[in-house]
């Protein structure tokens, strides 16, 4: 399908005679026809659009403190402002980066970007903007076309309930879910007339923005009729404990009472920003349609589901095959695709490059703080309902009502990113090979350039390659001053702000006796990554992640590809992920209890104690 209609859009900043970068911003891809619906995908522009502004976001609490300074450290004074206006029913739009000089016959790879943030964040962030990727994407000989965008969230995303099915909806909740599958019905049919092509399409994402893509290759949609053809995910937030419609709709109806309505219709017609503080523990539903029955089976343990392997689905989809032989090779811009798949192999689903940060819990370091050794301690052998059990995984993370209060969180934080993140990560990573390959997994161990931890989102300082460094510290891309040619003030105009007194997660900054720290006029150590350090961790996970949108088998499919720490990347063996994570710790103290509990007490941990009065 043509789009009879021409978009207006920007020269990138970054934009260079050798690498030519262009960007559409705002376009609309969905319509809302009311709260609490599913999406629709939207084509009727007229002949000339303006795509040189950000749309719309979703509705999101505002006077936020920023999660730029909450996870990279960053200062005030370093975040670019943006001022977006937010927008319940116009806030499905998307952003397109793209090499420029680009016709409907160049046929780009086309790699789609799935934020995070749970109940807020959106596309249109700067730290996601694609200038840099793209630019890297045409030095490298692989260009790409990047596309980020925006869905809804919190309740405006995942609510559900039987008060919704009986108004006639096969499917409730999941609309961020669908938002983001319109959105991929949008490119199938118009991204061509940007140059992309709709037939090697790479979601990558992370955080919660990962596990939505867990979620689309585990639907029965990408089972029928997949629309996208490899993934990437970035330390995904995993869901395992999730809702079905009774559970969600009983949640539901105690927010409905909160708020003294009896009716969906008074819900619909209450104003978006009395909503949005209600959003926030509302995320995925099984509704029994979204979701293939065996969702669950791929992100337990091996043992946990051996016995009924036999169960699983293992014929890959006629249509899905027709997808995967569909790849690219190098080619330059404007050049028509290859049809050749080199390194990639067929799996029940897409492809995968999967990975997590060794310190990804510092997401939740605050409310984990306020713990006491004793709270602690109660609160697991609540959840775990084992003695045995719950003694091993003491044991496993030195947890006792005798560890010092000051300690207890150092030894919690590491047990909630296992349970959270790392050992779903590598469940779902394990039990994808194990269904005929098509897996590669990393770690990402590479220090933060603020907080010299790597921490949660620390991989996309440097994928993004936005973030601005200490000062210590300087970057170039592929050798030139591409990122350092523009001000901030040039790329980002506007303002935008995030606050939640929730979520203000401050780090304390790891002191360093090297050449990596720096002083300001107090005398106050800044930690720092050097220079080369930044660069070459930059460039390679760079490099890896465009090759695999074009379909090129990013390392071996039998290792572990390091990032970190201190500028080490590479290839290793299998037998380094023991000393990167605990697995065989993991087989001791979690097996035993299985995911459900795993999860549970991961998720109570992480909120920290009960408040009291």
């Amino acid at each position: 399908m043509v789009l009879q209609t021409v978009f207006r859009g920007v020269e990138h900043p970054l934009c260079t005679p050798n690498a030519p970068i262009h960007q559409y911003r705002g376009i609309k891809y969905a319509s809302v026809p009311a709260r609490f619906r599913q999406s629709k995908v939207f084509a009727s522009y007229p002949p000339l659009v303006d795509a040189s502004k950000y749309g719309p976001i979703c509705p999101q609490v505002k006077n936020m403190s920023s999660f730029e300074e909450a996870l990279f450290g960053l200062n005030e004074d370093d975040i670019p402002e943006q001022a977006l206006k937010q927008n319940e029913f116009e806030c499905l739009n998307l952003n397109i980066t793209c090499p420029g000089g680009l016709t409907s016959q160049s046929r780009l790879p086309v790699m789609v970007w799935v934020h995070g943030g749970d109940d807020r964040g959106h596309g249109s962030n700067w730290v996601y903007d694609g200038g840099a990727l793209v630019g890297k994407s045409i030095l490298l000989g692989k260009p790409v076309i990047l596309v980020t965008f925006n869905f809804r969230l919190g309740l405006f995303g995942f609510a559900a309930g039987p008060q919704l099915r009986e108004e006639g909806q096969e499917s409730v909740g999941n609309y961020a879910l669908r938002d983001q599958r319109t959105l991929l019905e949008w490119l199938h049919c118009y991204i061509a007339d940007f140059g992309g092509d709709p037939g090697n399409i790479t979601l990558f994402g992370e955080s919660s923005g990962a596990f939505d893509i867990v979620c689309h290759l585990l639907s029965t949609s990408n089972e029928t009729r997949p629309l996208f053809h490899r993934a990437i995910v970035q330390s995904a937030v995993f869901e395992y404990n999730v809702p079905d419609v009774a559970a969600a709709g009983c949640q539901l109806s105690r927010l409905m009472s909160t708020m003294h309505l009896s009716t969906i219709s008074q819900l619909r017609a209450i104003d978006a920003d009395q909503l949005i503080k209600f959003g926030r523990s509302v995320r995925v539903v099984d509704d029994g349609v979204f979701l293939r029955h065996d969702w669950k089976d791929f992100l337990s343990p091996e043992d946990a589901h051996k016995n009924h392997h036999h169960n699983l689905n293992l014929t890959v989809p006629k249509a899905l095959s027709a997808l995967r032989s569909h790849s690219h090779t190098p080619k330059p811009i404007g050049s028509a695709s290859s049809s050749s798949t080199p390194g990639l192999r067929s799996s029940v689903f897409q492809p995968l490059l999967i990975g997590d940060c060794a310190s990804d819990s510092m997401l939740w370091s605050t409310p984990i703080s306020y713990w006491t050794s004793a709270a602690a301690v109660r609160r697991i052998k609540a959840v775990c309902q084992s003695l045995f059990k719950t003694n091993t995984l003491f044991h496993t993370y030195d947890i006792s009502s005798y560890t010092p209060d000051e300690e207890i969180a150092e030894h919690i934080l590491e047990l909630v990113n296992d349970a959270r993140i790392a050992w779903p990560t590598d469940c779902f990573a394990q039990n994808s090979r194990r269904e005929g390959g098509g897996v590669w997994r990393y770690v990402f161990d590479q220090e933060g350039p603020w907080n010299c931890i790597p921490h949660h989102a620390a991989d996309l300082m440097y994928l993004f390659d936005n973030v601005p460094l200490p000062e210590s510290s300087t970057r170039s891309i592929a050798g030139s001053s591409m990122q350092d040619s523009f001000s901030e003030a040039d790329m980002f105009p506007e303002s935008f702000a995030f606050e939640d007194d929730d979520d203000d997660i401050k780090y304390s900054p790891i002191v360093r006796d090297d050449d990596a720290m720096s002083s300001d006029d107090d005398g106050w150590g800044i930690p720092s990554v050097a220079s080369w350090s930044y660069s070459r961790v930059r460039d390679t996970m760079q490099e890896q992640w465009i090759s695999f949108a074009y379909g090129e088998a990013p390392f071996s499919e039998d290792k572990v590809f390091v990032f970190g720490p201190e500028g080490e990347t590479g290839e290793r063996s299998e037998s380094i992920f023991e000393g990167r994570r605990r697995r065989t710790l993991w087989k001791k103290a979690f097996e035993p209890l299985g995911m459900q509990v795993v999860h549970k007490m991961g998720v109570e941990l992480s909120r920290g104690p009960p408040l009291r009065s």
